[in-house]
């Protein structure tokens, strides 16, 4: 297998720029999970993380949730060719509107503390194309920015994924940045931080403070649409349903056989690259069970890439709340697993904190994103900022 190229070491975070005092500054995520958007506040200087604050969900109710997929699916048919879907665009960003401004509404009745001047809003991700030989990368994130600023009523940070693909970048993952911020609250062993989320993204910090960062393969995706395709909810709730079935071994083995596995990193993934029609014809138990340990088999698979073993691997996103994958990444891998909690994070809002930091990078004008992240050609800023 090929190794990684690796190119920045974690102290480059704090790349030469002016100073600038810690503020407090709101981050918002809406995942491919399409279940809800989360928010949260910390105190951030762009380069560490000094406090945490006030967190909120707003869940999607159905309707908000099928616009959403339409959005998707539209995305998904369009693919760059032709007229593009404006009609379920349109829709669905007053959905990303109307659900942030509530998001954000509960945020601040939860906070008794300064007022937020600045937010970072992802926006919702409905089509990515990884970069290849023959054909260039593009990424997608819906926000109607001009509408976002007015209800959020502070200076947004947005569109932070599109610089980075124009510069030949895969464009994800942003995360780690943000992670490796956490890790340095930590130590300074080899570690990793994995995110479950449409798609599994992991950033590993080494020893001597190199970081390689990108996407492992699927995660909960596909087990969310294998689920809610049998008329079952949403996702499998407590992995049930896997606990209940038959990982198929063959058919595991031709999954990961797969040149993607071996493909050197940097490296992205489209929410749709995996998806559950790669367990067709199996019982909805045994497609449940299969996809779970396939997600953590892509997982080990991605650790031997990394130059270096991590200790042990922190575990965020909503694929930490299902034990049965939890025990398949600690069965698969030769590290500690470990739930974010149990190091003190707030597992189901690193996302959403991770796009208040990088927003406070992206006013500040430094790196998000390095060759060994997105394999960017030099350390690069992204995002845009509506003052």
């Amino acid at each position: 297998m090929k190794r990684p190229r690796v190119t920045w070491k974690a102290e480059l975070l704090n790349s030469i720029s002016e100073n600038s005092e810690p503020k407090w500054v709101a981050g918002f995520m809406s995942g491919t999970s399409l279940d809800a958007v989360d928010a949260a506040l910390i105190l951030t200087d762009g380069e560490q993380v000094f406090d945490f604050g006030a967190t909120a969900e707003r869940k999607y109710t159905n309707e908000e949730r099928a616009i959403l997929q339409g959005a998707t699916n539209a995305a998904r048919a369009w693919n760059w060719t032709g007229e593009e879907p404006n009609v379920a665009f349109d829709a669905a960003r007053r959905v990303i509107t109307s659900t942030h401004q509530a998001a954000w509404g509960q945020l601040l009745s939860a906070w008794k503390g300064p007022q937020p001047v600045l937010a970072g809003v992802h926006g919702q991700t409905v089509l990515h194309r990884a970069p290849k030989a023959d054909v260039e990368g593009a990424t997608l994130q819906l926000i109607d920015a001009p509408s976002m600023r007015a209800v959020l009523g502070v200076p947004l940070a947005f569109d932070f994924r599109s610089d980075d693909v124009a510069a030949g970048g895969q464009g994800a993952p942003l995360a780690p940045a943000y992670h490796v911020a956490l890790l340095d609250r930590l130590g300074d062993e080899a570690a990793c931080v994995l995110n479950l989320g449409g798609v599994a993204n992991i950033t590993a910090r080494m020893s001597d403070g190199t970081v390689v960062a990108f996407d492992t393969g699927p995660a909960n995706g596909p087990i969310d649409e294998w689920v809610e395709g049998h008329g079952l909810g949403t996702h499998d709730v407590g992995g049930r349903l896997a606990a209940a079935g038959r990982a198929h071994e063959g058919l595991l083995m031709q999954l990961l056989d797969q040149d993607w596995f071996d493909q050197a990193p940097p490296k992205s993934l489209d929410r749709y690259d995996f998806n559950a029609s790669m367990v067709r014809g199996l019982s909805v138990e045994d497609g449940a069970a299969t996809l779970t340990a396939f997600t953590a088999r892509a997982v080990a698979r991605a650790l031997a890439l990394l130059p270096e073993y991590p200790a042990r691997m922190i575990i965020c996103g909503g694929g930490r709340h299902n034990p049965v994958l939890m025990q398949a990444l600690a069965g698969a891998t030769n590290c500690d697993v470990l739930a974010a909690e149990s190091v003190g994070w707030r597992g189901d809002s690193i996302e959403a904190e991770a796009f208040a930091f990088l927003a406070a990078r992206t006013a500040r004008r430094l790196p998000i994103s390095w060759p060994s992240t997105t394999g960017v050609p030099a350390p690069m800023g992204g995002g845009k900022l509506l003052a």
